[in-house]
């Protein structure tokens, strides 16, 4: 029987279950589950607004395969009354593949496509690479530090000079400086309320935590633009960076990206691909050293490629690959895939959901289904060689027509980085405590950044199973 009503939601005021989305979401969604089931309303977006919350496969797979005339997102008229969205809109822009629906998404997508797949993404693992033994070099025997924050100056990196193209110098450390300032506070009680309560997205001037953030972005965007005006006078064929590929690039009636389009999709590819990478690594890290028989596997299998090894033969790695999907299973980048606007009247799992509902597959929920992960609090890289699953089962990236468009590049560098760093130097973890993953703006971050103690130069000298590594001597 269809049912015409939004499915349960909890009995509580909308602010008070805007404050538990705000400061501890996955807490709120296990409770409400436990409560509810597969599917309830949740009052989280713009005052209030409901939202409906959905962890099952087959409810997900028909969202995923709807029809974008029924099930849609994008639209920056609709987007900007959440506050999670406004935020996010107030620097990415209003020209970002993320904010189009219907064809003109789709036609975005095709034209940016390319740069994220085949040879021309396998090109960045020199980048990706070097960046990493740069960043490393700088680490300290038996000093304590936080993995999280290396892992954060490595996609940020990469990001600047494998996406954005830039090359050392006067701009690149002014780009540098102002988005590490924009990114610092990123797990701060405030920067959380900012994103949730669209009340204090206000600009009050210079001394305001809004004004700031819009001065800061200002400053960003006359950089960005200097840098495109450049390349255009000085076009050269040979770059691979993504922005140079970018504005190559012609759509169907072959036309060229305007300059604002471009600045919003490098700003889109920085907020997407720079945070999540580096949250993720820094669970993989944890969980790897947590966990010593995953990391002796994890190392039996690198050390079997012996020196310099093709990043192609890295990436298809199978206990890599699945120590990857197992780390973005149990803490996915985004809590929530990107939600749909219902357009017109559609009917998922039973229910019939009027124009202007909106949906969002929960992946987190998904992915801690007892039914499809046992024992799914428990850190098992094996169920991923053991098993396989469907993209409404697993689905770190999102799904349908909304699936990251970085998703292949931000595997590759999240494994080439693991790669590396491994095979390069004998970690080990501060301390045997378990860490919590508490709120990092829209991300679920280790507590502490994960902090680990370098031991010293790995030497995988096999002698046997026996495995060596080297200490200073000063």
């Amino acid at each position: 029987m269809t049912k015409h009503k939004l499915p349960d939601s909890p009995q509580t005021q909308p602010w008070l279950q805007m404050l538990q989305w705000a400061l501890n979401p996955l807490k709120f969604l296990e409770n409400s589950a436990r409560d509810y089931g597969d599917i309830f309303t949740l009052n989280i977006g713009f005052n209030g607004r409901p939202q409906v919350i959905i962890s099952n496969p087959q409810g997900i797979q028909e969202i995923f395969t709807a029809d974008i005339n029924k099930l849609d997102s994008g639209n920056p008229k609709i987007l900007e009354r959440d506050s999670g969205e406004r935020y996010n809109r107030a620097f990415i822009g209003g020209q970002s593949v993320v904010t189009f629906d219907g064809d003109r998404h789709k036609q975005r997508r095709k034209l940016l496509m390319p740069p994220f797949h085949g040879e021309r993404m396998r090109a960045y693992g020199e980048v990706i690479n070097d960046i990493t033994q740069q960043v490393t070099s700088k680490w300290k025997i038996n000093e304590p530090f936080s993995v999280r924050s290396s892992t954060q100056g490595i996609s940020f990196q990469v990001i600047l000079k494998a996406v954005f193209g830039l090359e050392d110098g006067e701009r690149y450390d002014k780009i540098n400086q102002l988005l590490t300032k924009r990114l610092e506070g990123g797990n701060s009680i405030l920067r959380i309320l900012l994103i949730v309560f669209p009340i204090l997205q206000k600009n009050l001037g210079p001394l305001s935590p809004w004004g700031r953030l819009k001065e800061n972005q200002k400053k960003i965007d006359e950089l960005i633009y200097a840098e495109i005006d450049e390349r255009k006078a000085n076009l050269d064929p040979s770059r691979t960076d993504i922005l140079s590929l970018m504005m190559t690039a012609r759509d169907e009636n072959g036309e060229a990206m305007k300059d604002i389009e471009l600045r919003d999709e490098l700003m889109t590819l920085l907020f997407a691909g720079h945070e999540t990478t580096a949250t993720s690594l820094a669970w993989a890290f944890y969980w790897i050293h947590y966990l010593p028989e995953v990391r002796e596997k994890l190392l039996n299998e690198l050390d079997s490629l012996g020196e310099n090894p093709d990043p192609n033969v890295i990436y298809q790695l199978p206990y890599l690959d699945a120590v990857c999907k197992e780390t973005l299973r149990i803490y996915p980048p985004a809590i929530l895939a990107f939600p749909r606007r219902v357009l017109s009247p559609i009917e998922i799992m039973g229910y019939q959901f009027e124009p202007g509902t909106m949906i969002s597959p929960c992946i987190y929920l998904t992915h801690h289904r007892e039914d499809i992960y046992p024992e799914p609090k428990q850190f098992k890289p094996e169920r991923f060689l053991e098993s396989q699953f469907s993209s409404s089962e697993y689905l770190p990236f999102g799904g349908g027509n909304r699936i990251c468009l970085g998703m292949a590049f931000a595997k590759f560098e999240m494994k080439l980085v693991l790669a590396t760093i491994l095979s390069n130097w004998e970690l080990a973890l501060a301390d045997q405590q378990p860490v919590k993953p508490v709120r990092r703006g829209i991300l679920i971050s280790p507590s502490n950044g994960v902090k680990m103690i370098v031991n010293g130069k790995r030497n995988p000298v096999k002698l046997g199973q026996d495995e060596r590594f080297l200490t200073p001597t000063s």
